[in-house]
């Protein structure tokens, strides 16, 4: 499982929403529901944001085992 915990804290820290994503990365809203549900995303939307937020892979999101 995927989790984007990382980028819900990065975003919080600079004071930012996921609307941002939508309006200044030109992100789909369709692939923001996907990140606030922890499904996976395309490497190249996850790659926009890393570079905007000069930032690492594993700052936005983390690979987690499934406990089901």
């Amino acid at each position: 499982m995927v989790d984007y915990t990382g980028l819900r804290i990065l975003l919080a820290k600079n004071g930012l929403k996921f609307k941002f994503l939508k309006d200044e990365l030109h992100i789909h809203p369709t692939v923001i529901a996907k990140i606030n549900k922890n499904e996976y995303v395309s490497l190249e939307i996850l790659e926009r944001i890393c570079l905007h937020f000069d930032c690492q892979l594993t700052d936005i999101c983390t690979i987690k085992k499934d406990r089901t």
